[in-house]
């Protein structure tokens, strides 16, 4: 499997987004010895619910790829990227729309919620820290622009901006994937 400098991987949910994203981290653990795997995860486990999806994907994702350690940065996605990325470390962030949800949609009950005004300074170290980065970065995001359009000023103000930041990421990855039914389809390859 062919591994970008940088990919986009969109899609709906239980499109095949994160398995996606595990075949390529562990492709990339079986070229070399050398290679690492690190997942940064920004799903935050607020209710039952949560709690349990979140163990079951620790559990499927331990067995599928065995070798890729996991840190959980729920809103410094910009620190945890600049930390972990390493030339011989493929950096695998799930998810793009979670981490987007922590800055402009936060939990009432979140302690030190963080000010929605901060999102663009946010973005902006995120979109340096993606550039530094000296290893392959593997993003998974939602496509969630598809359906009809929602109610709420607050829902299509976070549509809108997740549009906007995913036009953005795909800018700025050599490629990019869209996942349907579990399958790939590439929207740009410049690697």
């Amino acid at each position: 499997m062919n591994i970008a400098r940088s990919e986009l991987i969109l899609g709906g949910q239980k499109s095949g987004k994160s398995r996606r994203a595990e075949l390529l981290a562990r492709a990339w653990l079986a070229q070399s010895p050398a290679h690492r795997a690190v997942l940064i995860a920004t799903a935050q486990p607020w209710d039952d619910e949560m709690r349990a999806r979140i163990a079951r994907h620790q559990r499927e994702r331990a067995e599928r790829v065995p070798g890729m350690a996991t840190v959980e940065a729920p809103s410094d996605l910009a620190g945890a990227l600049a930390r972990h990325g390493a030339a011989h470390t493929l950096v695998v962030v799930d998810c793009l729309t979670l981490w987007l949800t922590h800055w402009l949609m936060p939990m009432e009950s979140e302690p030190n919620q963080p000010p929605a005004l901060d999102w663009q300074a946010q973005a902006a170290h995120f979109f340096e820290a993606l550039a530094a980065s000296p290893g392959p970065v593997v993003l998974v995001g939602n496509e969630i622009g598809l359906g009809v359009i929602p109610l709420g000023r607050e829902v299509r103000a976070f549509v809108d901006a997740l549009g906007v930041l995913n036009q953005r990421v795909a800018a700025a990855c050599r490629r990019v994937t869209l996942m349907a039914a579990g399958l790939p389809l590439t929207l740009k390859d410049d690697t």
